[in-house]
C-alpha cells in the first residue's frame, strides 16, 4: 500500500506539469486507475512476466510491478514511445526499486518475450493488435482494458485480424470491459 501510494503523490505531482491522466480522475484515483490495473493480476495470478504497450502514466504497468514485487521471478517491461513519459516511469521505476524495465520506443519494434501483453486506453483493437503482434506470436496472451466500445471495435478489428478472444466486464467499471485476446493472425489478404 505504501507503494501504491507514493506511486500515487508521484503521479500527482507530475500530472500538474504534464498530461499523465486526466485531471478530473485524479480523485477517484484508486477506482479508475488503481482497481482497474490492479485486476488484471487477479484473472493472471501466475504471470511472472509482463508487457505494457503505451505504459504512459504506468497503468496498468507500474500497478502490476509493485504488485508483484515479492516475486523474485516477476518483471514488467513499460514500453512507451514519448521520452518525457518514460522519464517519469523511469524515476518511478527507480523511486520505488520495481523489477520493471522502461523502453522508449515503438511497442511493435520490441523484442520481448512476456507471458502477458497488456495496455489501456492506446488505440483501437485493430490498431492495438498491430502493435501487440510480436508478443501475441511469441506465446504472449493479450489482456486489454478497453471501454463500452470493446464490442464494436472487436467487430472491426476481425475485419483485419483472425484471433480467439474472451470478453469480461470490468470489476472496477461496469461499463468497461476486459479483452483477453489468443492467438493472432492477419487476415488473408489484408
Amino acid at each position: 500500500m505504501a507503494d501504491l501510494e507514493s506511486f500515487i503523490a508521484r503521479l500527482t505531482e507530475a500530472n500538474a506539469v504534464m498530461n499523465l491522466v486526466g485531471p478530473d480522475s485524479l480523485p477517484d484515483v484508486w477506482n479508475r486507475h488503481i482497481w482497474d490495473s490492479a485486476q488484471l493480476l487477479e484473472m493472471r495470478p501466475n504471470a511472472k512476466t509482463w508487457a505494457d504497450l503505451g505504459a504512459g502514466a504506468g497503468f496498468p504497468g507500474v500497478v502490476l510491478a509493485i504488485l508483484l514485487r515479492d516475486r523474485p521471478d516477476s518483471h514488467v517491461w513499460l514500453i512507451d514511445s514519448l521520452g518525457k513519459r518514460c522519464r517519469f516511469l523511469q524515476e518511478v521505476v527507480d523511486g520505488l526499486s520495481l523489477r520493471a524495465t522502461v523502453i522508449n520506443g515503438r511497442a511493435e519494434d520490441q523484442r520481448v518475450k512476456v507471458d502477458i501483453v497488456t495496455a489501456r486506453a492506446v488505440a483501437p483493437m485493430e490498431k492495438l493488435l498491430a502493435y501487440a503482434q510480436p508478443y501475441l506470436q511469441r506465446g504472449a496472451q493479450g489482456l486489454f482494458l478497453k471501454g463500452e466500445k470493446a464490442e464494436a471495435e472487436l467487430i472491426e478489428a476481425r475485419k483485419v485480424w483472425q484471433f480467439d478472444s474472451d470478453l469480461s466486464v470490468s470489476r472496477s467499471d461496469p461499463r468497461g470491459r476486459i479483452v483477453s485476446v489468443r492467438s493472432l493472425r492477419r487476415v488473408p489478404n489484408r
